[in-house]
């Protein structure tokens, strides 16, 4: 059907058992008009895997001109739909295959006289993902009814686990065409079901940076595992008055790097943050990946912001103050990140800076041959894999889930297998100098962002997590039980 004159043109699909059945009684009536069967997918799963396989629907003008751009339009001739989101448009490529043709002698009434040569059409690859269904399956029941995030990946492989954005919805009416009224109420929503927010949501990183932070001043050489410091309730910035406050109000006392991070003492972090100031801050917490796509396998990704001077003037056309450097330190601010940054930056942190993209694609098959995942050839070394800093951090982790003076004490020390942690919250509204936070009385779409960055078991992680939950409420209520439930499911 290379000549268009002879292409077939679709006049209605879905047709149901009546409607073929009342056309084969009258189709010599129609010379020239046939009833076709065609293949549609279907997404058993539904709501439950939507942002990760994403969804096929109808070819439109954008993807025309795309697939025109790329000189594949011949090979979609025959087809009604290609993939748009999630697993299903990243993977587009591989999962279509190549269309068939026949090239046919015709007569002068258009009818086919004789078959010249035929090209058989040649099937997709079959895509096998890491995920594990169970765990997904899980997690998507607790977070039921949430403006939450949750992402889980092997640290031995980068491979993705689990990947929940709630609230979510069904693919299944975008194959068949959704209609105007139904797509607009999902577009409208407030809750946003259609982005993913492991990789589509932003929010300040909060406290879960300090461990990076921390990470890059050792390396850097701005402190070392023994220099002490001391945690008033307030820190002042050198050479002015202005006064920034921990999150605890008495204080912290002496503190060390590990004590630091096994209490989020916020006040040992300006003090990191003000003696690196935001140059070398930018350059190392970019090595960790903010700022910057993960390399996962989903078109649908934001890169967020890591700031630099260089960006603000950009942006906000201002230079940076030292003030903006040190709400940095504690990932306020300017900064913002995805779950699935946090994870990859945690994934980091536990393979002793070598970094690995995570990845959602096992295994693609193609009759016999299989081909596994292949990561990139050319991924970085953070620092020094040698270095006894790492272990510095992830023993400051481990404090903050398992030693009485660490803020996931209570959550976390009960577990049979061992959890290192660190949380974070990020305000969504700054609270008034002599205001106290009080969740109850405070509208929900107010309310602090809770993060939970956590890996298992200690001495061997199997699992790298990152949990949100939108406006979760100052003091973790829901947040923490949250993360310690589905690492109990998952080492069940």
């Amino acid at each position: 059907h290379h000549n268009s004159r002879y292409k077939e043109v679709t006049l209605k699909s879905d047709l149901s058992d009546v409607e073929v059945a009342r056309f084969a009684v009258n189709e010599f009536h129609f010379p020239g008009v046939t009833v076709e069967s065609y293949q549609q997918r279907a997404y058993p799963y539904g709501a439950e895997l939507a942002h990760v396989v994403g969804y096929v629907s109808k070819i439109n003008d954008s993807d025309l001109q795309k697939l025109a751009k790329a000189g594949e339009e011949e090979n979609y001739a025959a087809d009604h739909n290609i993939g748009k989101q999630g697993i299903e448009g990243y993977y587009e490529k591989a999962l279509h295959g190549t269309t068939g043709y026949q090239e046919v002698e015709v007569d002068n009434h258009g009818r086919v006289v004789r078959l010249l040569k035929e090209v058989p059409p040649v099937a997709g690859k079959n895509i096998y993902l890491t995920l594990d269904l169970h765990l997904q399956q899980y997690i998507e029941s607790v977070l039921k009814g949430q403006r939450a995030a949750v992402v889980a990946v092997d640290p031995r492989d980068g491979g993705v686990l689990a990947m929940v954005s709630s609230p979510s919805y069904d693919p299944n009416p975008f194959v068949r065409g959704i209609g105007y009224q139904a797509y607009r109420s999902l577009l409208d929503n407030p809750d946003r079901p259609l982005i993913n927010r492991v990789t589509q949501g932003l929010y300040p990183p909060a406290s879960t940076v300090k461990p990076y932070m921390a990470l890059s001043a050792l390396s850097a050489g701005v402190i070392t595992p023994t220099t002490s410091f001391f945690g008033a309730p307030t820190w002042t910035l050198p050479g002015t008055q202005r006064c920034y406050r921990d999150w605890l109000k008495s204080g912290h006392g002496m503190l060390n790097v590990t004590k630091a991070i096994e209490e989020s003492a916020d006040t040992f972090f300006y003090q990191v943050a003000f003696e690196m100031g935001i140059d070398r801050i930018h350059e190392w917490l970019s090595k960790f990946g903010y700022g910057q796509s993960t390399g996962i396998d989903l078109n649908e990704e934001y890169a967020g912001v890591l700031p630099s001077r260089e960006w603000k003037q950009r942006v906000h056309k201002k230079p940076w103050y030292q003030g903006d450097t040190i709400s940095v330190g504690i990932g306020q601010g300017y900064w913002i990140a995805t779950p699935i940054q946090m994870v990859k930056a945690l994934t980091t942190l536990i393979n002793n800076g070598k970094v690995q993209n995570p990845h959602l694609l096992y295994s693609m098959k193609q009759g016999n041959k299989v081909e596994r995942y292949q990561p990139p050839q050319d991924l970085p070394q953070v620092g020094d894999p040698h270095s006894p800093y790492w272990g510095v951090v992830r023993n400051g982790m481990y404090g903050m889930a398992n030693l009485p003076n660490g803020t996931g004490y209570k959550l976390f020390h009960t577990a049979p297998y061992q959890i290192a942690a660190k949380s974070g919250t990020s305000q969504v509204f700054s609270l008034k100098e002599n205001q106290t936070y009080n969740a109850k009385m405070i509208p929900v779409r107010l309310r602090d962002h809770i993060f939970y960055t956590l890996f298992a078991p200690y001495q061997h992680p199997k699992v790298a997590m990152a949990l949100i939950l939108e406006n979760g409420g100052g003091d973790g209520v829901v947040a923490g039980p949250t993360a310690r439930a589905i690492l109990d499911h998952i080492f069940d």
